[in-house]
């Protein structure tokens, strides 16, 4: 097998020694699954990856590390900058086309619909999963094959000036914002703030590169300027007649929807197998980068259709009912902020169900901001289900504020909660589960989907 990195290489990267025996085929931050032949990264977090060392030498796997230790090593100063170095080297051998995403909802959909759309036109690169932190962008850059021709890297932020930097390592040629939020309003206090960072996606951008924001923001303007201040250039896109990437018509459905764009005089269609118009809207906002970047959109557009959500994200399934029935599972329990949550109540008050159930967490990282955004949710909810579950202390508030015949059971945490809406199910019902990650939903979509899963709708 061809080497992802040679040990020349990696020693060129990181100024690090190691052994001409160091030739790596992947790269790894998890003994849990890597592989022979992986390079594992030693980093520190809640452990010390050093401590795990010994485990990925007997599984076959090299080790960068910045302690001395015997075995196959790639010895370098700090592990954290040797991977970012080595991303960055990864970045630098690459000479197809880069499109960075960020956005306060929808960014890990839209970067998987670049990474599909974009597979259609060459050897395609993307992160995995949300890998968007200052180690999974350094971390997607190492693992860049040989050869990629595009490349879709998440870029995401928890605080204010964490963008730049990650922008600076991937050096886009096309930089994505999808949406502005609430997403981290605790941590920087304003949608202006937020909106700033976000807009720092562009601080990295190529000579002529180009961002694509949304036209339909109150804050496009703010951004636009951003932008052009770091040097790219703006397309906007949306539903407004001033957005050059624009979805002229949409059409929903319980299980799919179809959308047709204009992108830049070129009409185009796009039938996706989810539904829900900020699916559509995030197609867009993917075929206009790819049209910026070079790309052919009608193969793009053509590979695009058929795209369906991925676990905790919108997949939908069937699942046994303890009346011996079935029901709808929306599975949106990955992550939450109250944009995405009202675009997920969309989707459930689109539903032919007998009852349509809402089981909402906390969104967290709010501040002072978070009770009256839980408060704020109430008529949204209201509108679109029959009964609402609840769990965690911000989500007290919308409980409260709901009618009392919504009202379902509100717990603490999302585990005390799994059991009373597994054995509140009925045949007929569609039921929805949405919350920040830190509140463990996917504990509810393991109680709903036991044994007597029917799985994909």
């Amino acid at each position: 097998m061809i080497p992802l990195w040679t040990a020349a290489e990696l020693r060129d990267a990181t100024g690090g020694e190691c052994g001409d025996a160091v030739n790596p085929t992947g790269i790894s931050i998890d003994t849990r699954s890597i592989a022979p032949g992986d390079l594992f990264v030693a980093l520190r977090d809640q452990r010390d990856g050093h401590d795990f060392v010994e485990g990925a030498f007997a599984r076959g796997a090299f080790a960068m590390v910045d302690r001395d230790i015997p075995g196959p090593v790639l010895r370098v100063a700090d592990t954290l900058a040797g991977l970012t170095a080595l991303g960055a080297a990864g970045r630098a051998r690459m000479g197809g086309r880069v499109i960075a995403v960020t956005g306060s909802v929808g960014k890990t959909t839209t970067k998987e619909m670049l990474k599909r759309a974009c597979a259609a036109l060459g050897p395609t690169h993307a992160s995995a999963a949300s890998h968007n932190n200052q180690w999974g962008v350094p971390l997607t850059l190492a693992r860049m094959p040989r050869g990629t021709d595009w490349a879709a890297i998440e870029i995401g932020m928890n605080h204010r000036h964490e963008i730049a930097p990650l922008a600076r390592l991937t050096r886009a040629h096309v930089v994505i914002v999808t949406a502005i939020g609430t997403a981290h309003i605790g941590h920087l206090g304003s949608q202006e703030a937020i909106a700033d960072e976000k807009a720092d996606i562009a601080a990295g951008i190529e000579p002529g590169g180009i961002a694509v924001l949304p036209q339909d923001s109150a804050f496009f303007a703010r951004m636009a300027e951003t932008a052009r201040r770091h040097g790219a250039q703006v397309l906007g896109f949306g539903e407004s007649p001033e957005a050059s990437a624009r979805m002229l018509a949409w059409r929903g459905s319980a299980a799919s929807s179809e959308a047709e764009f204009e992108l830049s005089g070129r009409h185009v269609m796009v039938r996706l197998d989810q539904p829900g118009k900020h699916m559509a809207m995030n197609a867009l906002a993917a075929l206009a980068a790819i049209q910026a970047a070079g790309g052919d959109t009608g193969l793009a557009a053509a590979a695009l259709s058929g795209f369906g959500a991925g676990a905790g994200r919108g997949e939908m399934r069937r699942i046994a009912t303890p009346d011996h029935g079935t029901a709808l599972l929306l599975d949106e329990s990955y992550n939450a902020s109250d944009s995405a949550i009202r675009a997920a109540l969309a989707v459930l008050a689109a539903q032919k169900a007998t009852r349509r159930i809402a089981v909402l967490g906390d969104m967290r990282e709010l501040g002072d901001f978070g009770p009256d955004l839980h408060r704020a949710l109430a008529p949204d909810v209201a509108r679109a289900a029959d009964l609402v579950f609840t769990c965690g202390p911000l989500m007290a508030h919308l409980h409260e504020a709901l009618p009392a015949r919504r009202q379902g059971v509100h717990t603490e945490d999302a585990a005390s909660l799994a059991p009373i809406v597994a054995a509140a199910l009925r045949d007929g019902d569609a039921v929805l589960v949405k919350g920040s990650l830190g509140m463990r939903m996917a504990s509810i979509i393991r109680a709903l989907t036991g044994p007597g899963s029917m799985g994909k709708d």
